[in-house]
């Protein structure tokens, strides 16, 4: 190309570096429309600086059918290797199905119920359940009940004292008798209980904790 005798040599293909190119200088109307840009033509290196962070990417940017079957494996590859890297780091620990040695302290939070002359206990909110008594309560068959399920209750009398506790017919205690709770105001009882089965609670009870 020529300009007043002066020869512009043309630039080779693939020859120009973003080094040369005026940040912002590229619109979006200087990009056609109907041509995409290949993955071959971007680099590697792009920068999360470099995505317009109040422009997310979501669905009705990606054409359908654009994503291919060795893209999503390659995604599949990231998330595996990210995986991996958490395991190593000791992050993954606590898996279903495998036996583990805690190193640190384990607790399960005491749930509170709420004091009335029924009450029935949802076994899928905790293992462990407290309960100031301002009532004769009878503590129905529980809700939830899974067996393996192991807990305690902890029964604490109110400041009237000389409550009451009656039990479902899930509830199953050592030498086949109901615990008599400690009556004086404020004492504290826990009853333990191992879940057998859906119908079979097996419970004891220790009794007037200072």
């Amino acid at each position: 190309m020529s300009y007043l005798g002066l020869e512009i040599a043309t630039p080779a293909d693939d020859s120009v570096t973003s080094a040369k190119i005026v940040d912002g200088a590229i619109l979006n109307v200087d990009v056609n429309a109907s041509a995409a840009i290949a993955q071959s033509k971007l680099s590697l290196d792009i920068a999360n600086a470099n995505i317009n962070a109040s422009a997310a990417i979501d669905a009705t940017k990606i054409a359908d059918g654009s994503v291919t079957s060795t893209e999503f494996q390659y995604i599949n590859t990231l998330s595996s290797n990210a995986q991996t890297q958490i395991d190593a780091k000791g992050v993954g620990d606590a898996l279903l199905g495998t036996a583990q040695i805690w190193t640190a302290g384990q607790r399960g939070e005491i749930t509170a119920l709420t004091s009335a002359t029924s009450v029935t206990i949802d076994m899928a909110n905790s293992n462990n359940f407290s309960c100031t008594m301002a009532h004769n309560v009878v503590f129905e068959n529980p809700s939830n009940d899974t067996a393996g399920q192991c807990g305690s209750i902890f029964l604490t009398q109110d400041g009237t004292g000389s409550r009451t506790a009656s039990w479902g017919s899930d509830w199953d205690f050592a030498g086949g008798t109901v615990p008599t709770l400690t009556t004086t105001a404020a004492a504290v009882d826990r009853i333990d209980y191992v879940i057998l089965d859906a119908t079979n609670i097996q419970a004891v009870a220790t009794l007037n904790y200072s």
